[in-house]
């Protein structure tokens, strides 16, 4: 209907005039008509606009509202609430803290649900450690305890901690003479032999620092050592000389000890490459403990003060100047003796109950898309840095998506928030988890965002899978600075590093193990504060006190991170198209081949298969990158709908790729681990190794040096090959 026939339909109609009327009248009539012709016209435009639909104001910008939301005072209130007592996994303790992490999740309107599972796990019943030598008045006992500090506000809750100790270290007692074996390193031992320092049957005395504590012991005991004994030395935990302890600076005190877990392995010992589900398949406790992924030999760890008296009492010849402590203390001799040390160990290996706790925020399109966040909660002590400065990020994060939720925000996909138990012991909570749900992850999961420690100083330190790099480095450009209010993280992080550095997740250092390594899942753990550590980790002193004078004084770091999770959890729960980016992917295996093919030089061995599937893997990519910008340019324009099947069909590509970089068979040597890129390394469990399972094969084929063995070299790369040429298959859509 146009304005005049509403206009008509509005006003009144004239009065019909009289005979022989007035012609002025007739007039005045016809104007007035007009008049409230006119104004009958605007009240229909004036009505026409009230009762029209109103234009959709904008949807917020929810990334914004995000990063404005967080809480300083809520990281610093839920990190103080974990961490008032020790809570070591299968503790009541611990079991508190996961009736915390759910009813502060519930509090939020999040369903939240707490999940046991029985695992083995080890405690100490009884320690004792003594040194004798020639020329000594009797023998030293150690007291192996860790002293609380002056104005120690948790003195009386150290009482509650679990002696100092190593997990699933095995039962006995023996004594011997002591011998020095720098960080414990195979290539320490293969030293002390090519010195023909004999090791059979001693104790060896190592420091902590390149490996970790169970790679320590499984070296010592394959070099033929009846124990072992590893401490934190000074050089690296003490500052220097003279410098002053916690809590007056950051350093270790003299009596503090690094405990941990002996188990190279990953997940419940007794159920081996499956879940420890209810009425499951077991291995018996001894056989679990007979593994060779179990030490198998007695094992202490020791602070430094004990320590330094043990290399006092040491002779032998002088150990190497890459041996040697700090310039304040003893010079180290390799020996063996005439320290003896006298080491008896009794340990309760037990099955225990672990409880892991999840909320969920369910999606509102793609329900059955899970973008999953995973912090652990169990502590060898307090655990402020180690894992709690995690979990309180966690809770101030998912605090902030409830703020989101009232003001009318649902994610796309399914958010999943998950609170591992029993990491401590071999990653034992995720990893069941995983086992039990692989197939349901496998098609479901789009990533995993980890977070074990967020904060332990200035400085950001993040590991990703390559397809979320692009989308890491976005990300850092809008969060602040915590350390610098008038920059974002990303221009500290270029400013410390000259570009993005950024680790790969091959390492058996936390929850995404199991994520990555056994399903193949996109990943990500990040953490503030650079370096291989930190001074009290593992320690008594690794508490409240200790995070709020050195590791985050402010609680600004812990806001930070938690955005940086946070964010990433938001665009790759919303985004219409998965923002993964596999051309990174591509470039960096060609600049690992390159690496590889070095290697095998002088060889039969030929890296030709692995180049052509890189080839294959960056057409994919590029591929796949066209289609995201074509189809966003298509949703922007409104010529495709957010719930395209194109839409999903791209997503399952982007989502199933890093999946086809496994396989069912897993890496040689190493079978949990199935991925073929990514893996720990067989010497060293906290570094990644880039091929593992061509890694392992060479140095196989180096040792045996056979034509047999550099053709099991050959068949790893084939493997790896294969694998990529599957991953690029998967990118691109297509069918053979």
């Amino acid at each position: 209907m146009s304005r005049l026939d509403a206009a008509s339909l509005l006003a009144p109609s004239p009065p019909r005039a009289k005979p022989h009327a007035n012609p002025r009248g007739r007039r005045f009539f016809c104007l007035l008509s007009t008049t409230l012709a006119a104004l009958g016209a605007s009240l229909a435009l004036l009505l026409f606009l009230a009762l029209r639909p109103a234009p959709n104001p904008p949807p917020p910008n929810y990334g914004a509202l995000f990063l404005s939301l967080g809480s300083n005072d809520t990281a610093a209130a839920h990190l103080r609430a974990l961490t008032l007592h020790p809570h070591v996994a299968g503790t009541k303790a611990n079991s508190l803290t996961a009736r915390y992490v759910r009813d502060a999740l519930s509090s939020l309107s999040f369903p939240a649900h707490i999940t046991p599972y029985s695992v083995l796990l080890s405690y100490p019943v009884h320690r004792s450690l003594s040194l004798s030598s020639p020329g000594r008045r009797g023998a030293t006992s150690f007291a192996l305890k860790q002293e609380t500090y002056r104005g120690d506000p948790y003195a009386a809750a150290a009482a509650e901690a679990i002696p100092t100790f190593y997990a699933y270290a095995a039962s006995g007692s023996v004594t011997a003479e002591a011998v020095y074996a720098n960080y414990g390193r195979e290539e320490d031992f293969a030293h002390l032999a090519a010195r023909g320092v004999a090791v059979e049957g001693k104790v060896a005395l190592a420091r902590y620092g390149r490996i970790h504590c169970e790679d320590i012991a499984h070296n010592a005991r394959a070099a033929g050592a009846a124990a072992a004994v590893v401490y934190t030395d000074p050089l690296q935990y003490g500052g220097a000389p003279g410098e002053a302890a916690f809590p007056d600076s950051r350093w270790l005190p003299p009596s503090g000890v690094l405990v941990g877990s002996l188990f190279r392995g990953t997940g419940d010992p007794t159920t081996p490459m499956w879940a420890s589900s209810e009425g499951c398949e077991r291995l018996s406790v001894e056989d679990a403990m007979g593994s060779d992924e179990m030490p198998l030999i007695p094992a202490l760890p020791v602070s430094a003060r004990d320590a330094m008296e043990i290399h006092a009492a040491m002779g032998g010849a002088v150990a190497p100047e890459g041996w040697q402590g700090r310039e304040d203390g003893p010079v180290y001799r390799l020996g063996p003796g005439p320290a003896v040390l006298n080491l008896t160990y009794l340990g309760n290996d037990t099955m225990a109950t672990i409880e892991n706790v999840f909320a969920i925020i369910e999606g509102a399109e793609e329900p059955d898309r899970y973008v999953i966040l995973g912090n652990h909660r169990d502590a060898w002590t307090f655990g402020a840095c180690d894992p709690n400065s995690g979990t309180a990020a966690m809770i101030e994060l998912a605090q902030r998506f409830s703020m989101l939720q009232k003001q009318g925000w649902r994610p796309r996909r399914t958010i999943i928030f998950c609170s591992w138990d029993a990491e401590e012991y071999g990653l034992t909570g995720s990893t069941e988890w995983v086992e039990e749900n692989l197939e349901m992850l496998s098609t479901k999961a789009v990533a995993y965002l980890n977070i074990d420690v967020s904060v332990v100083g200035p400085g950001f330190l993040p590991s990703t899978t390559p397809q979320l790099d692009e989308l890491l480095q976005e990300i850092t450009k809008v969060v602040q600075d915590p350390d610098n209010s008038s920059q974002t993280v990303y221009d500290s992080w270029i400013k410390s590093n000259g570009s993005p550095r950024i680790l790969r997740l091959g390492d058996g250092g936390s929850d995404y193990s199991a994520f990555v390594q056994h399903a193949g899942i996109p990943s990500m753990n990040i953490v503030f504060g650079e370096g291989p550590g930190y001074p009290v980790y593992h320690t008594l002193y690794d508490d409240y006190v200790w995070m709020a004078k050195f590791g985050d004084p402010g609680f600004r770091r812990h806001v930070a991170a938690a955005s940086i999770w946070g964010m990433m959890a938001l665009r790759l729960a919303n985004d219409e198209i998965i923002p993964f980016n596999y051309m990174s992917y591509s470039i960096e295996l060609e600049a690992y081949t390159k690496v590889l093919e070095n290697q095998v030089k002088g060889t039969a061995v030929t890296c030709s298969p692995l180049y052509n599937s890189i080839k294959d893997l960056r057409t994919a990519a590029t591929k796949v990158n066209n289609e995201q910008k074509e189809l966003r340019k298509l949703l922007l324009s409104k010529q495709l709908n957010r719930d395209s099947l194109k839409i999903r069909q791209l997503n399952d590509q982007l989502m199933q790729a890093e999946r086809a970089f496994t396989s069912r068979e897993g890496i040689f040597k190493q079978e949990w681990f199935k991925h073929l890129v990514y893996g720990p390394s067989d010497q060293n469990d906290w570094d990644t190794a880039v091929y593992p399972g061509i890694a392992n094969a060479i140095a196989s084929a180096q040792s045996s040096n056979t034509s047999e063995s550099w053709k099991s070299v050959q068949h790893e790369i084939y493997r790896v090959a294969r694998a990529v040429t599957q991953a690029s298959a998967v990118l691109s859509g297509r069918l053979t």
